[in-house]
């Protein structure tokens, strides 16, 4: 079984998975499992309250997450001009998403990405992923599978294989109804 198929399969058997994104190395798991997101939030020492970003390989995946009805059309546009690409959006998220995902608020961060690894993965899983950096809290990023391993390996199912995507920070953030800008890119 190759890293690919068996990164695969850790997700599909509720574990936590690290894998590189557009800037840095993420960790995530299935959104529609509280056991998994339990653990990823415990590897992370997270608070539940701060919700995670959702990752997809396509604006279709992350559709049965969104309330679309909030947005007006123009708004929706603006979003989807920027995708596939490293910018997150805050949108209005629909009855399916969890607190576990959303955290303390009645919005979900999600993107699309125009990473192929993970673009690959999300296909090949068939829905979006969670995604947050891979470090502990208070520690910066990871940046390889190296750093991957030495902060969260021991932790860790699976480490997809791979590099980032080169850019040197995590993804911008905006939010869909104001178009303002949370978190510089």
């Amino acid at each position: 079984m190759n890293n690919f198929e068996h990164t695969l399969q850790a997700l599909q058997s509720g574990e936590v998975i690290a894998y590189p994104t557009e800037g840095v190395f993420g960790v995530g798991c299935d959104p529609d499992n509280p056991q998994a997101i339990e653990k990823l939030l415990q590897l992370k020492q997270r608070p539940v309250e701060k919700g995670l970003i959702l990752i997809a390989a396509s604006y279709q995946q992350l559709l049965p997450y969104v309330d679309e009805n909030q947005l007006t059309q123009e708004q929706l546009e603006r979003v989807q001009s920027t995708w596939p690409g490293p910018v997150t959006w805050i949108m209005p998220a629909s009855e399916r998403v969890s607190h576990w995902v959303s955290g303390q608020f009645d919005t979900i961060a999600v993107r699309v990405t125009d990473h192929p690894l993970v673009q690959k993965l999300c296909l090949a899983y068939g829905k979006p992923l969670t995604s947050t950096s891979a470090n502990l809290s208070g520690l910066p990023p990871c940046m390889t599978t190296q750093e991957v391993e030495q902060q969260l390996g021991d932790q860790l199912v699976a480490i997809l294989q791979g590099e980032t995507g080169g850019r040197n920070k995590p993804s911008e953030i905006r939010d869909a109804k104001t178009l303002q800008v949370l978190r510089q890119g």
